[in-house]
């Protein structure tokens, strides 16, 4: 891919000079602040070729992933940030007779075409200005925090009363009698730990909303075989609030040992951007 003619853009971040110093992305390129005139606004960048980044699934992975890392380290040195998706092109401005060239979210392009792909992002920027100021003051000093909760059926099942005199009920039956019994238990103890679920749910939801800002529900936790969701969500979290999360995800393992959590974060907030930018995220550019 021969750099030039367009910019890909990571994110929406306040103006800090130097804070992309010494940051690379995609393949090691060098990111750059490109700051809106008359602004406290910049897009982080770098140049490349107007067509998307595409290969097979383990390279799209190691770009996502070094996106992700520009992304948080920019994060970490302004306090707030607009996170993009992979593949956010900006191209040169095309002949104003191709119907094609412009991309979702940009201002109308001029009759006499020509604009550079700088021109085209600072202007946008320029234009939705007072917007994106309000959506990076609101995240200022605020990651995002990712939390599932499972519950393990086993664990439920062997501290229930029953589940020894059921084993013994299987010892000296016939094989059938063995798997008619086992698959009674398997749908019992999905009834018992499903009913604790529910419970849990409502409790831990009611918790991190008492100290996040925002929630946002990820539908189904990720769960193993032999657990059932009880809660997969995205949190803004203030940072001195964090450990307060960590705490009480803690007393809810204690109180309840059958619960497994996944407690990821902080990262920018990709969960938490503004659904009003979302037209910007326009993956189609032109040459």
């Amino acid at each position: 891919m021969t750099d030039g003619t367009a910019l890909y853009v990571y994110a929406l971040v306040p103006h800090r000079e130097g804070a992309a110093d010494g940051v690379t992305g995609l393949d090691g390129r060098p990111l750059r602040l490109l700051h809106a005139p008359g602004t406290e606004i910049a897009a982080l960048v770098h140049e490349a070729s107007p067509v998307p980044f595409e290969g097979g699934d383990e390279q799209v992975r190691r770009w996502v992933g070094e996106q992700s890392e520009a992304v948080t380290t920019v994060w970490e040195r302004t306090g707030s940030l607009l996170p993009l998706t992979f593949n956010v092109l900006v191209a040169d401005e095309p002949p104003s007779d191709d119907p094609a060239g412009d991309f979702s979210g940009a201002p109308p392009a001029d009759t006499s075409g020509g604009r550079t792909a700088e021109q085209r992002l600072t202007h946008w920027i320029t234009q939705r200005a007072p917007e994106i100021t309000t959506r990076l003051e609101a995240l200022d000093g605020r990651g995002e925090l990712r939390v599932e909760i499972a519950v393990d059926r086993s664990a439920v099942m062997a501290r229930e009363p029953r589940a020894p005199a059921e084993e013994r009920m299987a010892e000296g039956r016939s094989a059938g009698m063995r798997r008619l019994l086992a698959k009674q238990r398997e749908q019992q103890a999905k009834n018992v730990t499903g009913q604790l679920a529910d419970a849990l749910h409502a409790q831990v939801r009611h918790s991190l909303l008492s100290v996040a800002e925002d929630f946002r529900d990820r539908g189904h936790a990720r769960t193993g075989p032999d657990e059932t969701g009880v809660l997969s969500a995205a949190l803004l979290v203030r940072t001195e609030d964090i450990d307060t999360v960590g705490g009480l995800l803690s007393d809810l393992q204690n109180r309840e040992p059958a619960v497994r959590i996944r407690f990821l974060g902080p990262w920018p907030p990709y969960s938490f951007t503004d659904d009003s930018l979302s037209a910007y995220e326009d993956r189609e550019v032109t040459s």
